[in-house]
This record gives structure tokens, C-alpha cells and sequence, in this order.
């Protein structure tokens, strides 16, 4: 009984010290505290650095100030999936910290752990890349500006049936976003009169992908989706697929857009050329906005370090927490906050975005694209299809 009482009171206290943050927070001199939870260490830092380049891109744009204060962005590495430590650092910054906006969240098992400190302290969470679908049904103070798994794969499977793909193969990563991509991938391909002749799930450490595609030459579908987070399987993946000779086989490849990457694609190299995918962003997207955002970012931060689909939800999340203040009138409270989220459109260097105000996450454009190399001889992704005003599939119905 003690323990509860104690349990009880912390979260009536994280609770009041969160509203309090947020309220004290609105005073004229007082900097706007955003809470980034990232990855800043290990094998999935450059998550982190694209994070910070989008947010500092959009307030050196705005002069450094966001609705006209002041920001003062606190970042917290969690070094990877680590949804104890996600939980534990969102409640010192609430607590400690007094901040009036947590975001960040690269890994789903965080966000869905952070889900708990932003209920309790009625604080707006934006989501600038966790895609599993039910994050933001997990808070009501949560919204997504990023994308789900199911959003990009659901309209690859209705493409490849389009292009007389009938038969597949899935392969996904063996964790919360590749079961999502391969349910939303069997779901939208057998509606369309397709069918899946095979599944596999592969281990997300250090999985020797030859076995598998062994399987897959020995089965001979005539195609083949999958899906791996951004980074170091995709192209693993990719070379033992060359290696094996899988497209002499005669068995295409399909995949969603982590595996092809902006900021990952140069060290993918040529093994990457051909492979369509679907995503919502390209560097190479036509649009003047995301020129602008391409050349600016590279004036910033110079040539090596290539904007992807991370450097822009977090620039997108700033304007978003922009124009939401702008119809606060500077109100943080988490209510009025996130009332102000729902149904916010505007355009973003992807293209269109808006907020579903039934579900708190984002409504855009899904492109399908190849992997080519430019005239400047640059690995890119060149669209040349698209879904528009794409809603995440497992949230139709809403």
C-alpha cells in the first residue's frame, strides 16, 4: 500500500511539475524548451546529427526563435532502442529540465515508452521518426510528423501489382516495424489478387543474410519486398543479393525507402541502382521548396553530411510547432496544444503535409522511385510515381 501511495504521488508530481513547466514556460522571457530524445551514439547516431541539422536549419531560418521566443533545444541520447532509458530521460525533462515539448524519438519501443511521461504530464510529443502505426494512439498527446511502416508499404504492394507482379516474397527486420510492414504488405498485395508464396523475419543484429536469400533463389518467386531499418542491413542485404545472382535469377526486388536512404546511399554504392522503393522523401524531389531546403542545408553543413527523410521531419516539426503557437497564441498548454495540431497543413520539402485530426498523425504523399546516379554523378532517388494524401492504412477506418 506504501508503494502505491509513493507510485501515486510521483505521477500526481510529474504530473503538476509538467503543467507547471508548460505554463512557466509562456512568459515573454523565458527561452521555449523542446526536449529532443535521440540517438547520438552507436551504430545509429547519424539519426541524432540529421535530427539537429533540420532543427537548426529551421531556426536559423526563423532567426532562431520559434511564435517569437527564443528555443532552447535540450538533446538526451538513448544510443539506440532503449525504451527504459527513452521513459527515464523524458521524466527529467519534464521534471528537471521544465520543458514545454518532447520530440525526437527515432525507435518506436521509445516512443511508445515516452507515451506514458507525455499522458501523465499532459505535454505535447512530436514524433519525428517512429513509425510503428499505434504510437499515437498509445497518448493523446502525441502526434507523428515522420510516417508509419504501413503508410509507405501499403501503396509498394498496390504498385507492384499494378507493374503484373503477382507472387512475392517478404523479408522484414524481426521487431515492431517490420511486422508492421510485412501485415500491411500482405494485407494491400492479396487485395489486390496477389499472392505471398513466402515470409521471413531476420534477426536485427548482425544477421548473415545468405541463408536467406538461398531460400529465396531455391524458391524462385517472381519478386521479392522488404523492409530494414535506415542504416547498416539494407546494404548487407543488398550485397549478398547481387553476390547471389538474384536478379539474373530473374526475381525482382522491391523495398521501402530505408533501404535506400539519402544520408546512407553513397556507401551503399552500386548495389543500390535499380531498386525501386517507397517513401515520402528524396533528396532529388523536384520541388522549389525542397531545392531551397537541399541548397540551404548544404551552405549550413557542407556536402558530406546529405539530408534524408530524418533532417526534414525535424525541420517540418519546428514549423509545426510553430504554426500551432501561431493559433495558441503562444499557449502551451497540452490541450490547446494539441487541439492546434489537428488538422495543421502546410507544405513541407516532401510535399503536402497535414495532420489527421481523428488520429494525430500525418496525411502525405507516398512516391515510388528508382535508384540512378545524376549528371553530377550522385547516387539518388528519382521519383517517378506517387500515392497522394496517403493516411497509415491500420487508421482508415477513423
Amino acid at each position: 500500500m506504501m508503494m502505491n501511495k509513493r507510485n501515486a504521488l510521483a505521477t500526481l508530481t510529474l504530473a503538476c511539475l509538467g503543467a507547471f513547466g508548460a505554463m512557466s514556460a509562456q512568459a515573454a522571457d523565458e527561452p521555449l524548451r523542446i526536449g529532443l530524445i535521440a540517438t547520438y551514439s552507436g551504430p545509429y547516431a547519424d539519426y541524432g546529427r540529421q535530427f539537429d541539422a533540420g532543427v537548426a536549419l529551421y531556426l536559423k531560418e526563423h532567426g532562431g526563435k520559434i511564435a517569437g521566443r527564443t528555443v532552447e533545444v535540450i538533446k538526451k541520447d538513448t544510443a539506440g532502442p532503449a525504451p527504459d532509458a527513452a521513459k527515464r530521460i523524458a521524466q527529467e525533462l519534464v521534471v528537471r529540465d521544465k520543458v514545454s515539448v518532447l520530440t525526437g524519438l527515432d525507435f518506436s519501443p521509445n516512443a511508445y515508452a515516452v507515451a506514458a511521461i507525455a499522458t501523465q504530464a499532459k505535454i505535447p510529443t512530436l514524433v519525428m521518426n517512429a513509425a510503428s502505426s499505434a504510437i499515437t494512439a498509445s497518448s493523446p498527446y502525441v502526434a507523428r510528423l515522420s510516417f508509419t511502416v504501413q503508410q509507405v508499404t501499403d501503396p509498394m504492394a498496390r504498385w507492384m501489382v499494378k507493374q503484373g507482379v503477382k507472387e512475392a516474397y517478404t523479408v522484414v527486420a524481426d521487431y515492431a516495424s517490420g511486422t508492421d510492414a510485412e501485415t500491411a504488405f500482405k494485407k494491400a498485395f492479396t487485395a489486390q489478387g496477389g499472392k505471398v508464396v513466402g515470409e521471413v523475419r531476420t534477426p536485427m543484429n548482425n544477421p548473415d543474410f545468405s541463408a536467406y536469400v538461398q531460400r529465396i533463389k531455391d524458391a524462385r518467386p517472381q519478386a521479392v519486398f522488404f523492409f530494414f531499418p535506415s542504416g547498416v542491413m539494407p546494404p548487407a542485404f543488398l550485397k549478398v543479393w547481387k553476390e547471389r545472382g538474384m536478379e539474373e535469377a530473374g526475381i525482382k526486388l522491391y523495398a521501402t525507402g530505408e533501404a535506400t536512404d539519402d544520408s546512407y546511399l553513397d556507401a551503399t554504392g552500386d548495389v543500390a541502382l535499380g531498386l525501386v522503393t517507397s517513401h515520402h522523401y528524396s533528396y532529388a524531389h523536384a520541388s522549389p521548396k525542397n531545392q531551397k531546403f537541399v541548397k540551404d542545408f548544404a551552405a549550413e553543413f557542407g556536402t558530406k553530411l546529405r539530408p534524408s527523410y530524418f533532417a526534414v521531419t525535424a525541420y517540418d516539426t519546428m514549423a509545426a510547432i510553430d504554426l500551432a503557437l501561431a493559433k495558441t497564441k503562444g499557449d502551451l498548454s497540452g490541450d490547446k496544444f494539441m487541439d492546434a495540431l489537428k488538422g495543421l497543413k502546410f507544405e513541407s520539402p516532401r510535399g503536402p503535409i497535414e495532420i489527421d485530426p481523428a488520429t494525430r498523425d500525418i496525411v502525405q504523399t507516398v512516391y515510388i522511385r528508382k535508384t540512378e546516379r545524376n549528371k553530377a554523378g550522385e547516387l539518388v532517388n528519382v521519383e517517378f510515381d506517387k500515392f497522394e494524401r496517403v493516411k497509415d492504412p491500420a487508421k482508415e477506418s477513423q
